[in-house]
């Protein structure tokens, strides 16, 4: 055999061992050996092509089997949704509030055209977006109502509900004290679980959680609206109270019986009057320092 056969053999790694010995007498072994060894720093690795087919075929499957990134514009559409949710669910549910403040009274007009005339220190709420459907008030103080011609009409205050079947009634609800009168038409008042109906001048008064009887109303709107109180056997304690409603004072008293049942009126334009009111049918005497009144028994 000759020489570049056995070298050929060689690289392929095909010599017998007769030959391998032939090829190791050769003149230039040492160099061969040393070529071979130099030249497999540069040979490329092994490549299986079959092996890196079905790798690149499984990678080109996975890229179009890989959903679609939904989640985020759908998130995008769950917010809008909640957000216009909530402005519906905001302006559908919120109340409007008017209040007063001491010496204060005002005329609020409901969506309906009724009317309602706030005396001093109350707080009247109701929702214009639902008004039709829900002719529904809530009241803390005092309030004279005319009420439109229309369907149920409510107001619902602490002490009790009144049912509106008529059209002109004064509702107040104060500490202690509940009283509803008609003046035109008819009301139902539920106290208790148990409804009173009202003809014109009929009163339902509770004072103490107690049922109070009255005398039938003879005029035809409250006397606040033509700013006087008016009382009649009233405890002390109660008239004293809407004096500082109404003239925004704070008042002490000094041997005095806030029970004493009291009957009369005071004036809501001027004080001096008024305390003389207060005071002279109880032979009281009074002092001023500010906004501080005191009411002695002398």
């Amino acid at each position: 055999m000759n020489r570049q056969e056995l070298i050929s053999k060689w690289l392929d790694n095909n010599l017998t061992s007769q030959e391998l010995e032939a090829f190791k007498n050769l003149e230039d072994y040492d160099d061969l050996v040393k070529l071979n060894q130099n030249l497999q720093a540069f040979k490329a690795e092994t490549y299986n092509s079959s092996e890196e087919l079905v790798n690149t075929l499984s990678k080109i499957k996975s890229k179009k089997q890989q959903p679609k990134p939904w989640f985020k514009p759908m998130m995008r559409i769950a917010a809008i949704l909640a957000i216009c949710f909530g402005l519906y669910y905001y302006t559908t549910t919120l109340n409007t509030t008017v209040s007063t403040e001491f010496a204060q009274k005002t005329t609020v007009e409901l969506p309906d055209a009724s009317s309602v005339f706030l005396n001093a220190k109350s707080h009247l709420v109701y929702n214009k977006k639902r008004w039709k459907d829900h002719r529904e008030v809530s009241l803390q103080g005092e309030g004279f109502f005319k009420v439109a011609k229309g369907s149920s009409f409510k107001v619902k205050t602490e002490s009790g509900i009144v049912q509106v079947y008529g059209t002109q009634f004064n509702v107040k609800q104060r500490e202690h004290y509940f009283e509803v009168i008609c003046y035109e038409g008819l009301v139902g008042v539920t106290f208790q679980s148990h409804e009173t109906k009202l003809t014109p001048g009929e009163s339902f008064l509770i004072v103490d959680g107690k049922k109070m009887a009255k005398e039938k109303e003879n005029r035809i709107m409250p006397s606040w609206l033509n700013n006087a109180s008016v009382f009649r056997s009233l405890p002390y304690k109660m008239v004293v109270a809407e004096f500082e409603r109404q003239y925004n004072v704070d008042v002490t008293l000094i041997n005095v019986d806030a029970e004493t049942l009291f009957t009369g009126s005071f004036s809501h334009d001027n004080l001096e009057v008024a305390l003389k009111s207060l005071t002279l049918p109880l032979n009281l005497s009074y002092t001023k320092t500010g906004r501080n009144i005191t009411l002695k028994r002398d």
